[in-house]
């Protein structure tokens, strides 16, 4: 099994905390997995097995205690003594009033630290952080990024035919187990399907599946290119759906509290702020976009984008795109107070394209680094900005 220190080294610091831990993911990303492995840590570090209590709330042993207030009272009659009990709740969405008992455990016993786990963005919703009255740390967690999928796979991950699998199927730790296509769009099929059913029908009351469909494979073929609600709109009518923006919102921001894509706001370099319009979208997981889409990757230029904005996510980064007083830049990046540039290319195949996408950063003024990443193994940096070959960035060299 693949440990995941990338999330791990994260979350180490906060075991004894009492502070709430939760870990928000898309389904089947492999948050279960992250809290087995805080469990066999906590255990190789002496803590007894009894101190720990672990519910997963998708298994049906635990379909009694999905009601809130029969949880609190099991909890309570397991926790003996004084010593630090670990909490861990798995999909704690599926018990109404979760914050409920939460905060009654918290309030009636302060030797307990709590983790959870949840596939919708209810978790971190403004009613939730109203709730918990900001006593909790959260933690986004992705399907495996590239390095991660080297390690689980055991590919070269110097060959650009690992980089098309994984491009092709994405990243959900469980598709690696299978070889054969067929068996991989089955399973990438049945995780989305789940989601549609759990995290949209069920949770946002939405209801038209092939409107959903539509809208979303809308935005698998236009990701990391400024969204226009009205294309879309545009198309939908020729189509003989004539609908609203505010319903189209609507099944945008369900996709987006699935966590099935990824809202990208724009930031004004110059101006040193977020902008709300003209966002962008990526995909959380690239091989749900494959089965949804499948013209996704005639482009290679926005699949490639598509997966260094993953990267940078799962790393830590905040990511916007980067707009300047000429144009874009692809990405501005964030984290820990340092800041950086990307443009990604597929290839940089003649001067032209490498004048082009040096020169997107010609109109910032700062001095933070700049990077153009592609695929080229032939070093173009130039005047001061880094190129980067993509699978050593992905592989984990540093920006």
């Amino acid at each position: 099994m693949l440990k995941r220190e990338l999330y791990l080294s994260k979350i180490r610091g906060f075991y004894q905390s009492d502070l709430i831990k939760i870990l928000v993911g898309i389904r089947r990303c492999g948050k279960s997995v992250i809290l087995h492995q805080i469990m066999e840590e906590l255990l190789e570090n002496g803590v007894q097995s009894d101190h720990i209590l672990y519910f997963n709330f998708e298994y049906i042993e635990y379909e009694e205690l999905q009601d809130y207030k029969k949880l609190n009272a099991y909890i309570k009659e397991k926790v003996l003594d004084h010593k630090l009990y670990y909490l861990f709740f798995d999909e704690i969405q599926n018990v109404d009033s979760f914050e409920k008992v939460i905060n009654s455990i918290r309030a009636s016993l302060t030797n307990v630290s709590i983790f959870m786990t949840g596939s919708n963005s209810r978790l971190l919703s403004d009613e939730i952080s109203s709730v918990l009255s900001g006593r909790y740390v959260s933690f986004s967690v992705y399907p495996l990024n590239y390095r991660e999928f080297i390690l689980l796979t055991g590919k070269d991950g110097q060959d650009e035919n690992s980089l098309k699998d994984f491009m092709y199927w994405g990243g959900l730790p469980n598709r690696v187990q299978f070889t054969d296509e067929t068996n991989i769009k089955d399973y990438l099929h049945a995780v989305f399907d789940s989601i549609i059913v759990r995290d949209v029908i069920e949770r946002t009351g939405v209801r038209d599946i092939t409107l959903f469909n539509t809208i979303l494979q809308y935005l698998i073929d236009t990701t990391g290119r400024e969204f226009s609600a009205q294309h879309v709109l545009n198309a939908l009518a020729k189509e003989g759906r004539d609908i609203s923006s505010s319903v189209l919102y609507k099944y945008i921001d369900a996709l987006c509290k699935a966590l099935i894509i990824q809202k990208v706001y724009r930031y004004d370099v110059h101006g040193k702020a977020i902008l709300q319009t003209r966002s962008k979208y990526y995909m959380t997981d690239l091989g749900i976009a494959h089965i949804k889409n499948h013209d996704f990757f005639i482009n290679n230029a926005f699949s490639l984008e598509n997966v260094v904005y993953n990267e940078l996510k799962s790393r830590g980064y905040q990511v916007y795109t980067g707009k300047t007083k000429k144009g874009e830049v692809d990405f501005f990046c964030e984290k820990d107070r340092q800041i950086c540039y990307i443009q990604v290319a597929y290839l940089l195949s003649n001067e032209r394209v490498v004048e082009r996408e040096f020169g997107a950063f010609d109109a910032i003024e700062d001095n933070y680094p700049k990077y153009v990443i592609s695929m080229d193994t032939m070093d173009f940096s130039r005047n001061g900005i880094h190129h980067m070959n993509l699978l050593d960035f992905l592989q984990g060299k540093p920006v």
